[in-house]
This record gives structure tokens, C-alpha cells and sequence, in this order.
């Protein structure tokens, strides 16, 4: 009760008012550790270290074998008495006690290193490190860590240390991941791309459900020109994972490389549909794909960039070409156009090639007079290079004037107009 009194009078400002009932609470309980801190911070805002230091080493004394304690007490000792030679001595000591209760693990070995370094002492900090056992990834990390800290990068014995430290540390635990994907970083920095592939092989081959470190190891693969066990590494764990973006991605980017564009086309629509992407990533993808005449695949892309970038006019205007080239969704594709246009702030400048589009399928739904105004558009916009595409829009607006039975001259003459372009 005293001590949340303590904290809710601290939290109005009324410091001490809240003072007095951290003092009666600590002196109901000198052991709690709560209560110590808050009195040794009283103790140090009023000046007094040595008070401070004595609340402490009360309760080392009460409690011997806790060695969080002890770490505790070292470091508030760094804290007040840098300079200091007995605070040096106590805290030096603090450190050691723990090493005796726990004989090669990190914490009482870093505190111990940092220790020596800050005496300028670093054989001693090498000696110290070697005693570390490797029983964990954090052990190992700290390890390697701290070898590059303390010897030059160029001495040779130390790179050997670090090399010899990760082989074995993957022998033994092959199943620690990050220690894998540590050590095979390294040994691919060193330029040996073989023993950073068997790095992630030893790891991969004890625990197979490590999905990212396989991946990982394709694209090695791919690094070491070893292109066939690379694709069916990532195909593998596609099979279980189908969501891996980094996969699709690598796999994108060799079928690219080796111009296989309909798998690379594939791999990449999975990654925007997976991760989502701005609008002309999508839109890039979605032409390539239309120019490839896979007209469902930049469909279903499409539908995924409108969903995640819903006022973004050229994609809705990309989505109704799709659509309509798309059999499977051909019908709904007339409102997809018409939503297309109400987006263009100005539909005078929109695309020709999308114009054409919408003016064939309003042909099409037996809508002549809205076609024929968007081809009359169409024909007036379109660049001089667009002589195919003209072409067409010719034809079409030729054809609804012939099916109506008039501007049968003009009819004629836009047909000899896509005739001479088309030659």
C-alpha cells in the first residue's frame, strides 16, 4: 500500500510526499528489489553514494547466489565510481563471483571484457573470451563479435578463429538458424560461396521447415552458377509455402535472365499480388503481361492493384482492357470502362489505345452513337506511330456509319485511310 501510495503521489508531482512512503514501504521490506531502487535513487539525488552503495551491498549479502544481483551491483558501481579504484576492485569482484557461479556463459564473461578493455587491458579480454562456452547463439555471436573488436582485421589467426568458430558451431547445432544464416554471410563475404551453401545445408537438412534459409540457399545456387539446383530449391519450398515473396522474386529474376518471359512474367504478378507494390509497378507488369496475350493474368493482377490503389485511373483503365480481352470476364467489362472514364479528370487526354478499347466493346453491346464519339476522339489522339491502332479505330467507326446506311463517302474514304496505314 505505502509504495503505491509512493508511485501515485510521484505521478502528481508531490515528490516528497511520495518519498516518505518509498521509505516506510523499504523499511517493511529491505529486500525488494523495487523498493531498493527507488531508494538508492533517493540516496543518489540527494548526493550520497556511499549510502546508495551501502542499501546494496545489504542485500547482496541477504541474497549470495542471485547473480543478476551481482551483475546489477557491478554495473551500478561502473556507474558511480569510474576512476574509482576500490569501486573498480568491488565491481571487478561482482563480475568474478558470477563466473564461479556460472563458468563460461556471457553475461558475467562480457561484463568481465568490457571490464579489462576499459582498463586498456585487452590480452586480458582475449583470455577472458576464450573461456566462453559455446552453448548458445548468443554465446557464438558474442564471440565472433568480439574477436573482430579485438584483433586487426587483417590478422589471419583471428580470421581463422571466426571461420573455425562457425564450422563447428554448425556441426554441432546445425539446427540454430541464425548462427546458419551468420555463418554462411561470412563465408560468402569471404568469397567461398561453396562453404556458405554448406552452412545453409547442414541447417536446412536438420530442420526443413526453415523455409527462409532454404531460399536462401537457392539463391547461392544461383551465385554459384548452379542454376538447376537453385530452381528446384525454390520450387520446393514454394510447393509448401506459396506466399514466399523472395522466392518469386528469384525465380522472376532468372527467368528473366535466361528470357523464359512467361515463367518470369508469372513469378513476378505473384509478387505484386503477395506484397502489393505502387501503381507503375503494377501497371508495367500488366502491359507486359497484355503484350503476351495473357490476358487473365493481368486481370487477376489487375484486380489486385484496383484493390489497393482504388482512385488510381490507369489501373482501372488497364483492369477494363484486360477484362474485356478476358472470355472469363468479358461481360462485366463495359462498367470497368465507364469507371475508368469517370476517374480522368480530363477524358480528352486519355489513352487512345484504351479509347479503341471502350469504343469496340460499346460497338459491341449495340451502343453505336457513344462509340462513334469516342472514336472520333480516339482517331484525333492517337500518335503517328499508332498506325495499327489508328487503323483500327478507322475501320470501326467506318463500320458503325455502314451498319447505320449513311456517310457512306466518308465510310469509304476512312477505309482507304486504314488501308494505306496497315501497308
Amino acid at each position: 500500500m505505502d509504495f503505491s501510495c509512493g508511485v501515485l503521489e510521484e505521478q502528481h508531482g508531490h515528490v516528497e510526499r511520495a518519498n516518505k512512503f518509498f521509505e516506510s514501504a523499504y523499511a517493511a521490506d529491505p529486500l525488494a528489489m523495487p523498493l531498493l531502487r527507488r531508494m538508492m535513487d533517493i540516496k543518489m539525488e540527494a548526493g550520497d553514494k556511499i549510502a546508495a552503495l551501502g542499501l546494496f551491498e545489504k542485500v547482496i549479502v541477504a541474497r549470495p547466489e542471485e547473480v543478476e544481483l551481482r551483475i546489477e551491483y557491478g554495473d551500478f558501481l561502473e556507474t558511480i565510481g569510474r576512476g574509482d579504484g576500490v569501486a573498480d576492485r568491488k565491481r571487478e569482484d561482482a563480475y568474478l563471483k558470477v563466473l564461479e557461479l556460472m563458468p563460461g556463459q556471457v553475461l558475467p564473461i562480457e561484463r568481465l571484457i568490457r571490464f579489462a578493455r576499459d582498463k586498456g587491458d585487452d590480452n586480458k579480454a582475449r583470455e577472458l573470451l576464450e573461456k566462453l562456452s559455446m552453448d548458445s547463439p548468443d554465446a557464438v555471436n558474442y564471440y565472433i563479435a568480439t574477436t573482430k573488436s579485438l584483433y586487426d582485421s587483417k590478422d589471419e589467426e583471428a580470421k581463422k578463429r571466426i571461420t573455425d568458430r562457425f564450422q563447428k558451431a554448425m556441426e554441432e547445432h546445425p539446427e540454430w538458424a541464425g548462427i546458419a544464416r551468420s555463418a554462411s554471410d561470412h563465408f560468402r563475404d569471404a568469397g567461398n560461396i561453396k562453404e556458405a551453401i554448406r552452412m545453409l545445408e547442414l541447417h536446412t537438412t536438420a530442420v526443413p521447415s526453415s523455409l527462409d534459409l532454404r531460399i536462401r540457399k537457392g539463391i547461392l545456387h544461383f551465385v554459384a552458377n548452379e542454376e538447376e539446383v537453385g530452381v528446384k530449391t525454390l520450387k520446393d519450398v514454394l510447393a509448401i509455402h506459396p506466399r514466399k515473396v523472395l522466392a518469386h522474386e528469384s525465380l522472376a529474376k532468372h527467368y528473366r535472365k535466361i528470357k523464359n518471359t512467361d515463367v518470369a512474367l508469372f513469378h513476378s504478378a505473384e509478387v505484386l499480388k503477395i506484397r502489393g507494390g505502387t501503381p507503375e509497378e503494377f501497371e508495367q507488369l500488366a502491359v507486359e503481361l497484355l503484350a503476351a496475350g495473357k490476358n487473365r493474368d493481368a486481370r487477376l493482377l489487375l484486380e489486385k492493384a484496383v484493390f489497393n490503389h482504388p482512385e488510381n485511373a490507369k489501373l482501372k483503365t488497364q483492369l477494363a482492357v484486360a477484362s474485356v480481352r478476358d472470355p472469363e470476364s468479358k461481360g462485366s467489362a463495359l462498367r470497368l470502362f465507364r469507371e475508368a472514364e469517370n476517374l480522368m479528370n480530363e477524358p480528352s487526354k486519355m489513352d487512345p489505345k484504351f479509347m479503341l478499347e471502350f469504343s469496340l466493346e460499346l460497338v459491341a453491346q449495340g451502343e453505336n452513337k457513344a462509340a462513334e464519339e469516342r472514336l472520333r476522339n480516339t482517331i484525333k489522339t492517337f500518335p503517328k506511330t499508332a498506325t495499327k491502332e489508328t487503323a483500327a479505330a478507322l475501320r470501326a467507326l467506318a463500320g458503325i456509319w455502314n451498319a447505320e446506311g449513311r456517310n457512306a463517302d466518308a465510310a469509304r474514304a476512312l477505309i482507304s485511310r486504314a488501308e494505306a496505314l496497315e501497308k
